[in-house]
């Protein structure tokens, strides 16, 4: 039998869960928290095979929490399950040591088929999660490849730090930042900080 924990900030979400899945011979549901510190407590105590992991969380992120469970557990497998559709999280959580990623409109055979796949020691993604990934990746190869160095200047833009703040930052010189400015203008096609900024977060281009 599967030892299923769920950690969602909505318990209307909870006990849907627990619904769906008390019927079924396989799973069990071993517990739940509304909270990343309780969900740790948790496991300090007990443990689980699988995690049903929300992403919003009131206390910490659902990408951070899942670093810590596979850091300090490796084997429990956690499975994303989330109303956010866009690449970035998605991706996120997977380099962050979780087995797969479901929307919250995921029925309930759905459910059971990814968390059968997890706990199996495979990978499980929703049709639109995969469709999402595609999309954030297709719109990030539209646009050219930044340096290292641009990537840097362009970090201290967003944390709103002027040419001289980051030169004296980086230990380069004013004219070798605005170069770089320049250089991000052209690339990214944009004609001041504000769209810069807006260019850049939503489209992931700031790690």
């Amino acid at each position: 039998m599967t030892g299923v924990y769920i950690v969602d900030d909505h318990k209307v979400v909870i006990e849907g869960i627990i619904s769906l899945l008390q019927n079924d011979p396989e799973m069990n549901v071993v517990g739940h928290a509304c909270t990343a510190a309780d969900c740790l407590h948790f496991f300090s105590l007990h443990t689980a095979d699988v995690i049903l992991m929300d992403i919003s969380l009131p206390d910490m992120s659902g990408i951070d929490l899942c670093r810590m469970i596979k850091s300090d557990y490796p084997g429990i497998m956690v499975l994303a399950l989330s109303t956010f559709n866009q690449g970035t999280y998605i991706a996120k959580m997977m380099e962050n040591g979780a087995s797969g990623y479901l929307l919250k409109n995921a029925g309930k055979n759905e459910i059971l088929f990814a968390l059968n796949e997890v706990v199996s020691g495979r990978t499980y993604l929703s049709f639109e999660s995969v469709q999402a990934m595609k999309s954030a990746r297709k719109k990030s190869d539209e646009f050219p490849l930044l340096t290292k160095r641009e990537k840097e200047v362009l970090l201290l833009i967003t944390e709103g730090l002027t040419n001289a703040g980051i030169a004296e930052r980086l230990f380069i010189s004013i004219d070798t930042v605005d170069t770089h400015r320049k250089n991000l203008y052209n690339k990214l096609n944009v004609s001041n900080i504000a769209t810069l900024i807006k260019v850049a977060i939503s489209n992931n281009l700031i790690e």
